[in-house]
Formats: C-alpha cells, structure tokens, sequence
C-alpha cells in the first residue's frame, strides 16, 4: 500500500482549482492564517506510518523526561547552566520558585523522520504554538470528499492537539495547588503577535469545554499584592486569573521588564500558576543538545536514556575557543568545525524563525568561517554547532495560481509533547534546508495511516 499513490490517483479526480479556492476558503473561514497568510497552499497531508508513529512517540516521550531532568537539576547548578549559555536575566528568572515542579507543560520537538532514522534537531521547550493550527488543519482535510474516498481504502486517524493542551494546563493548574473548577484562564501574548489567531481558536476551543478564557496583552495586566483592596492575584480587565497559558516569551519577558512586570510579580508572589513556568527556559536552549550529547554528562543518564541521544539527537556544542570532548577524543573545537564545515550547522542558542542560521553545506569557507568567527566572539554561549542530520523530503502537490502543482518539499515533523505524552504533531514544509512558518514555509495536516 502507497498512502501517497492513492492520494495522488484520487486528487487526479478533482477540479485542482476548485479544490485550491475551497480549501482557501475553509481556512480563511476557520482563522487558520499566520500574519494573514495562509498556513496551507498544499493539497495533500503528510502521512505517517503506524509503526514509525510509536518510534517517534517514545523518542519524544524520552527527550520531554530528560528535559525536566535537567530543568530540575539546573537551578543552582552555575556549570550547567553555564554550558545551557542562560544569560544572567534568565538565571534570575529561573530562579524564582514557579510552585510546582513540571518546567514545560508544553513542549514540541523539532525532527525529521524517515523508515530507517529518526533526528530531532530543536527542542522547543517554551511556548510552542501551533497546535490550534495543526488541528484546524486537520478538520479542513478530513471534510473533503477526497478524504473520504481515501479512508475507503487507507484508515487515516488524526490527533487532536487542543484537548491534550487543555488537560496539561489543567493538570499543571492542579500540581500547582489550583483548587477553582473551573478556573479562569488567560492567553498572555502580545496583540501584534502573528499568532493571534491561534489564540482566538483556543479561546473558544477551552470555552467550549466549560473553561472560561481570556486573551490579555501583558500590557493590560495588573497584579494585586497583599493588603491592597482587592483579592491579591493577576488581573485582566478586572477579573482575577487563576491560570496563565504564557506565550509571551522569555526573550520578550526579559526585553520589555516593564510591559511585563505584573506577570512576573504575580508569579513570583505565587497567586497565579503560569505555565509553562520560567523554568522551560532551561531546556529550550538549543544547548541542551550540548548538554544530551556531551561526554560529561554521560552520568546524568541511563544506558538506554544514552542509546537514545545517541540515535536520535545529534552532537551539538557551544561554540567557543576551547578544547571538547567527543567520543573521549580531546579535539580543538573551531579548527575542528572548520575543517567539517559540510557536517556542521551553526546557530544560535536562542532564537525563533531560522533566525541567524548558517548551514555549512550550503555556505562556501569564507562565509563559514566568518561565522564561526562571529560565534566565537561572544563569551556568553549565545551561539551552537550542531551535526548535520538526515532530513526528509516528498512530492506534495500545491496550489499555484489555482492550478495543481508538484513540488519537492523538506518535510520538518515535530510532534506536541504536552506534560509527557504524544498530543500531536506539527509539519511544516519548505523548498530549502529552513522548514518553518516564520521564514515562509507551508503546514500541512498529519493524518496516521494503516492497511485496511
């Protein structure tokens, strides 16, 4: 059985222009834009294979257990967050007791899957979005007759991401001694944030399920302390909150104190729960990797724990004039990473989008070494080389001016952890080494496949 082949034969049966303005229509209908673009101009899904669904389920189940390990273990610990590269804003945060131990509520993991391997290359251990998206996606494709001529012959089951988001908020709320049933939830972002369109999805997503949301711009918040007239909490226009689902981010949190301050003042009082807490910062550093596949860390794992990030997570490192250890081989780092610039990617250790990215397989000596050299320079771990992985790359038929088209594309696959347990995936494809949303890339629906 070929998914793909039995998609193509049924789609050669659709009038591919109005295929294209249905979908489009069905999306704008649904908010599924990002910066009122679109996410999908792409007429098929990505289908994943049963057996390669319960692969990627207990390799992202283990990368989201090692991720609190560490977030547990970091606080405190100045040589590992050193080698993490916090900077001394987000140390402070971190340090600030968030009432109950799960860092990411939510998390997702960046890969690529093929029938013979399996490679993470980011962990987004923060604020991931998309799962109002990916689920929206979904429910546009599994309406199309074309679907419905496809499970008569192939079974395709999609997840849906929503729910698994609002038990893990729920759940952390509980962990966190939350006692309102239900409590009053707040989206925080930004009003200008290209996302904003998620957070209408999931605000009447949760409302659905008789959970009171609203979405609050950190701007407009307010935190009542102790001995005031009203009930010490957060608030948003003048209703107190009892749970933040934070995607504002860090970065910002730590750019912008002012706009932010409420929030943080909250949280630190512990009359809110946030999550994901102030800790996910720990793992969501694109260092982590360095920490999962250093030598020294070696001890901070099980013999199975270690097989895994050797399968599955490639050799990542600050980049830094220093000597590393690899395999226990003492190298000189920078001649090493310039000598293997087709192997290597440097990036840096903390931004969004593809942002700063520099391929050396793509790039010539020159560029390379230069930005080495620009990574080198800065003493504060703000930039990582990691190892060239296995990407993934199909045909997927596209809309292009209302006619069908097909296109090689790079398929990224990054499947929702939300409090440990596989929700959902993400799939975004690109036609160059960069698949994200941000940088101009499209998102398709994942559907799991099996032989009827």
């Amino acid at each position: 059985m070929d998914p793909i082949a039995i998609w193509n034969e049924l789609l050669d049966g659709e009038a591919a222009g109005e295929l294209c303005q249905r979908l489009a229509d069905r999306m704008r209908a649904r908010r599924l834009h990002f910066g009122g673009r679109l996410l999908c101009p792409f007429l098929r899904p990505f289908f994943l294979d049963a057996s390669d669904e319960e692969r990627v389920r207990h390799a992202a189940e283990t990368l989201w257990t090692l991720s609190e390990r560490i977030a547990r273990l970091a606080p405190g610990n100045q040589a590992l967050l050193d080698e993490l590269g916090l900077s001394a804003a987000e140390i402070e945060l971190v340090e600030i007791d968030p009432g109950y131990e799960t860092a990411s509520t939510t998390a997702r993991a960046d890969a690529f899957v093929l029938p013979e391997s399996l490679q993470f290359a980011e962990y987004n251990g923060e604020a991931p979005a998309g799962a109002g998206y990916s689920q929206g996606l979904a429910e546009v494709f599994a309406g199309e007759a074309v679907m419905a001529r496809f499970r008569q012959r192939v079974d395709a089951t999609m997840y849906r991401p929503v729910d698994g988001l609002l038990d893990a908020l729920l759940a952390s709320y509980r962990e966190w001694g939350g006692t309102a049933a239900p409590p009053l939830v707040a989206i925080v972002d930004w009003r200008e944030v290209p996302t904003f369109s998620e957070f209408e999805l999931l605000r009447d997503a949760f409302a659905a399920r008789g959970v009171p949301t609203v979405i609050a711009d950190p701007r407009e918040l307010t935190c009542e302390l102790a001995g005031g007239h009203a009930v010490p909490g957060l608030y948003a226009a003048g209703r107190r909150i009892d749970l933040v689902y934070r995607r504002v981010l860090i970065n910002d949190i730590v750019a912008r104190p002012e706009e932010c301050r409420p929030l943080i003042e909250a949280y630190r009082q512990r009359t809110v729960c946030v999550a994901n807490s102030l800790r996910c910062k720990i793992p969501h550093k694109k260092a982590f990797f360095a920490v999962l596949t250093a030598d020294s860390s070696a001890h901070l794992f099980s013999a199975a724990e270690l097989r895994l990030i050797r399968q599955h997570v490639p050799w990542t490192v600050l980049v830094q004039e220093r000597n590393v250890m690899r395999n226990g081989e003492s190298i000189d780092l920078l001649p090493f990473l310039r000598r293997h610039r087709e192997r290597f990617v440097v990036k840096p250790n903390d931004e969004y989008g593809g942002t700063g990215v520099t391929l050396g397989w793509e790039t010539g000596e020159r560029e390379w070494d230069a930005a080495l050299d620009r990574a080198a320079s800065r003493r504060d771990g703000r930039w990582v080389a990691q190892e060239k992985i296995t990407v993934r790359r199909e045909l997927f038929p596209v809309c292009e001016q209302g006619m069908l088209a097909m296109r090689d594309m790079l398929v990224d696959f990054a499947p929702y952890v939300f409090r440990g347990r596989l929700a959902g995936f993400l799939t975004r494809l690109s036609a160059s080494g960069l698949a994200n949303v941000t940088s101009g890339g499209g998102q398709v629906p994942a559907f799991v496949i099996r032989a009827r």
